[in-house]
């Protein structure tokens, strides 16, 4: 404006001819000479100094170990196990990637004959089976008692009544059904009866539970000192964030995916199972049931509609890991939550196919190169802010859902108390309803005949409501036993045994109920839209395949499961300085001693 005049035409003509005097080479210094040499040269062995630098820092891991093992092996002990472990599976995968063929070719002359022997072979090893199983019972009922027997009855009595209700009873693959069983007995008498197996998940549990606790940190930070006072809002829901946020960051290194596949393909190879069921049961006992058939989205459109019911049916039968940080915190048992995760997902398959059998011809196989998903994050801070973001919806998800489902609690057993006392039984309640329900199928996993009722109430909290309100019930019930207290207030049971208490938290390990089938459905359709109509018809049926996964989880446990203490040691000693009442097992007593002198 005034004495200024631009004339652009000329401005671009200028900028144009210094761009050009810019692309024009220039003289370059001796420092930014040796630069471009040191870059040519690292792009023309990025391989080599990539192997060196991963060279020095194992080397560096190493000696770190070698030296904690010399000061204290005892403490530097689950150090040792763990790289032993990454070790073998690291080289187990490059053999693998490296040698796959030729594998195949040496196992392929072997691999030839069982299949041509496969058909009296296989009627050898269920035959041998069953007579071991038999010949166990016997020789553990003679030990321990007959209450080992009533669950390995209520076992056959849940494979019998899927079986009358499967949707094609004559077309059943036994295969799957039997192996999914025996990988459940076989990992139950690992963990649950072996002193090393025991001690593994015992201290995995512990260290989970210690992991878990760095979250009240953050919990303190955000809502004060006093956050313990409002229990549920301020100390269980941190941890599902907490949990969410790890989850994510291991699944952006790749780490799931690699445990996953491990465990999908141990599966597929014992249980027969196709590549997509597999992987993704061995995905729910790491991850929700909305998120584990993300890791097989690709494949979901091409899948039979047996294979969708089993999919929906690990999804039922299993829980996620974010929310096992949460009933943790309730109080109940880590070691055993972690092996009713572990243990459900044979058991899954098991069901499904029982309920389901395979009539169509899979698809997707393990020849097609199966892939799973991928994290989308750039990087692993990113992994850890989606992570968290991710929760919110789950954490306002339980929230809403607790707060709504206590709050029809509270208004049906008004409700029915009013109808009760109409007829002089003002007692009666949602969860007395219930617990006549499901009392026979509670006493057929092994719960003792006087706790039946409790545990069929928390069934039938499970079932129509969600898990959480039962756990958080089950939970009181432990604190209750462990306090000490009178077994019975007003003819009311106050506390279950730990026998009970055991059985009821492995039939409970499940999102089995009416609220997770319309999260499936809804979940299901939107990845895979063309499968929408099988979806809605088989979730009900997946449902009940998953409830009953659940209880044939129970049912090992309770076959397998070897009660501690079934009254608190200071109660039992407090008794036994009184010899007018000495307890009549005084190997409780001995127990009870080493216990606390430990």
């Amino acid at each position: 404006q005034g004495d200024e005049y631009i004339n652009i035409e000329s401005d671009l003509h200028e900028n144009k001819r210094a761009s050009v005097d810019d692309e024009q080479p220039h003289l370059k210094g001796h420092l930014e000479k040796k630069y471009e040499q040191v870059c040519e040269f690292c792009k023309k062995h990025k391989a080599r100094i990539h192997y060196m630098v991963y060279g020095i820092l194992i080397t560096a891991y190493l000696a770190a170990v070698i030296a904690a093992c010399s000061l204290n092996f005892q403490r530097a002990l689950p150090l040792f196990v763990i790289t032993v472990l990454a070790i073998f599976f690291i080289c187990w995968d490059f053999l693998i990637a490296k040698y796959e063929d030729r594998i195949a070719d040496f196992f392929s002359s072997g691999n030839h004959y069982l299949k041509k022997q496969w058909f009296w072979l296989k009627w050898v090893l269920c035959t041998t089976l069953i007579i071991m199983i038999i010949c166990w019972l016997i020789f553990d009922t003679t030990k321990r008692g007959s209450r080992q027997l009533i669950s390995f009855g209520g076992l056959v009595m849940y494979v019998l009544l899927m079986l009358i209700f499967s949707k094609y009873p004559t077309r059943v693959a036994w295969r799957p059904v039997f192996s999914g069983v025996g990988m459940q007995f076989i990992l139950g008498i690992l963990i649950l009866r072996t002193k090393v197996g025991f001690d593994v998940f015992n201290w995995l549990g512990i260290q989970i539970q210690t992991f878990l606790e760095y979250s009240d940190t953050g919990a303190k930070f955000v809502f004060g000192d006093k956050y313990t006072n409002h229990f549920f809002a301020f100390k269980v829901l941190p941890i599902v964030v907490f949990f969410s946020t790890v989850m994510s960051m291991l699944y952006h290194v790749g780490f799931m995916q690699w445990l996953i596949g491990k465990v999908g393909w141990i599966m597929h190879i014992f249980m027969g199972t196709t590549p997509v069921e597999s992987l993704v049961a061995a995905g729910n006992i790491f991850v929700g049931q909305t998120e584990s058939p993300l890791l097989v989205q690709p494949y979901l459109p091409y899948i039979t509609k047996s294979e969708l019911h089993a999919v929906m049916t690990a999804g039922f039968s299993t829980i996620a890991g974010s929310v096992l940080g949460a009933y943790i915190s309730f109080g109940v048992s880590s070691s055993h939550l972690l092996t009713a995760s572990v243990m459900s997902a044979p058991a899954s398959l098991a069901a499904s196919k029982l309920f389901w059998p395979e009539t169509e011809k899979p698809l997707v196989t393990l020849r097609n190169g199966i892939q799973m998903a991928k994290s989308e994050s750039n990087n692993l801070l990113e992994a850890a802010s989606q992570g968290a973001s991710t929760s919110i919806g789950l954490v306002a998800n339980i929230t809403v859902n607790v707060i709504s489902f206590l709050a029809l609690l509270s208004f049906l057993d008004s409700a029915l108390s009013w109808v009760g006392n109409l007829f002089d039984y003002p007692q009666l309640t949602f969860e007395n309803i219930c617990a006549y329900i499901f009392m026979p199928f509670s006493f057929m996993m092994g719960v003792d005949w006087e706790d039946s009722f409790i545990v069929g109430g928390l069934l039938g909290y499970k079932t129509f409501f969600n898990e959480f309100l039962a756990y958080e019930r089950l939970s009181k019930l432990i604190q209750n036993r462990e306090k000490g207290g009178s077994m019975y207030i007003n003819g009311v049971k106050q506390y279950m045994t730990v026998r009970s208490e055991v059985i009821a938290t492995y039939a409970l390990c499940g999102f089995a109920n009416f609220g997770s089938l319309g999260l499936v459905i809804g979940g299901l359709t939107s990845i895979a839209p063309s499968k929408k109509k099988e979806i809605a018809e088989g979730a009900f049926r997946a449902m009940i395949a998953g409830t009953a996964a659940c209880f044939m989880t129970a049912c090992v446990a309770g076959m397998l499961i070897v009660s501690g203490l079934e009254v608190p040691c200071h109660i039992l000693l407090g008794s036994t300085s009184n010899f007018t009442d000495f307890p009549a097992n005084s190997t409780e007593v001995v127990e009870c001693c080493q216990h606390l002198f430990t």
